[in-house]
């Protein structure tokens, strides 16, 4: 358990001090571009610095890696921080060409699409190959595990992808993505380090890259709060989804993730219903707008208080996810 703190309390000061020092320089150099199509209020927010996701990853990364020598699971955290910077560069791709174009738009979906899957593909099948468990699946709850034989790398391919692309919806508001990824992060560090000690031994690698990413989102959101001097971007977003994913499927709790990470299930759904009876009714819509953070937004509530809901939401679903495993 100390090992959690400390690794934590590390990424929390590494993720402050560069947070810090990147403001001013991505100030002058990543200004963000709001949507034209997007709430008026957000329109102040026109050029606060974004891409600051990247020392997000830096501090987990250096902390977790660090923590891993003490441990000796070095070789699972490699692959979690594998697909973690991983996704954070397809990120940076896409920020650095918004970036450039002065514009909302980097990579088109294809391509946006086609390095996460590569990304994705390449976990599933170096994890499975690696893993004393292989292609075995923990169900909650149930306190049992499924063969999922050759369909493990396809589920394990769409739970990356799925959590990557939700977390990426779910950062729209100042320090909702941030927060949220905290707390769940928390609950995993918590919650699989007595799992992997009390029902089957994955190793340490899971808990303490949790541990590393809660201390980094809290590091982050000290200057990503309301008023949000920067975003994390998709550099950020797609980081912590990636890694969430990763290190859930490396402890063996990628299932526990629908319950503890419900808010973006919901973020995402809302999109993909909104999007799919706007098609269907030739433009009727379920929510005032997509993703539904945005819906309450619309319907009055100021940012802050849409936050602080989601928060408290987010936190009820960490309770009930601890419940349920054990």
């Amino acid at each position: 358990m100390l090992i959690l703190f400390c690794t934590a309390v590390v990424t929390f000061i590494i993720t402050v001090i560069i947070t810090k020092k990147e403001i001013p320089i991505l100030k002058e150099k990543a200004g963000q571009n709001i949507r034209e199509e997007g709430l008026e209020s957000h329109y102040a927010k026109a050029g606060t610095p974004s891409m600051g996701g990247i020392s997000i990853i830096i501090g987990t990364f250096v902390a977790a890696l660090g923590a891993s020598f003490f441990t000796g699971d070095t070789g699972n955290t490699l692959v979690i921080l594998l697909v973690f910077v991983g996704f954070g560069i397809i990120g940076f791709i896409d920020d650095y060409r918004k970036v450039i174009r002065k514009q909302n738009e980097g990579l088109n979906a294809k391509q946006k699409f086609g390095l996460q899957m590569i990304v994705a593909i390449a976990f599933g099948v170096l994890f499975a190959m690696r893993s004393d468990h292989g292609t075995t699946v923990y169900f909650p709850g149930f306190d049992t595990y499924v063969d999922f034989g050759f369909l493990y790398v396809p589920f394990v391919v769409f739970a990356v992808l799925a959590m990557t692309n939700a977390v990426n919806l779910t950062d729209g508001l100042d320090g909702l993505a941030s927060g949220v990824t905290a707390m769940v992060s928390a609950t995993f560090a918590i919650g699989g380090l007595f799992f992997t000690q009390l029902v089957t031994d994955v190793g340490t690698a899971g808990p303490l890259f949790f541990a590393a990413l809660c201390g980094g989102c809290l590091g982050f959101l000290v200057y990503n709060r309301n008023p949000a001097r920067v975003f994390m971007g998709d550099t950020g977003s797609l980081a912590l989804g990636g890694g969430l994913a990763a290190a859930a499927v490396v402890t063996k709790l990628e299932l526990l993730l629908l319950i503890v990470g419900m808010l973006y299930v919901i973020e995402a759904l809302s999109v993909v219903l909104q999007v799919g009876y706007f098609k269907l009714t030739h433009g009727k819509r379920i929510f005032r707008m997509a993703p539904i953070h945005h819906h309450f937004e619309k319907g009055g509530m100021k940012e802050v208080q849409v936050v602080r809901m989601f928060w408290a939401f987010t936190a009820a679903c960490c309770i009930i996810g601890l419940i349920i495993l054990f």
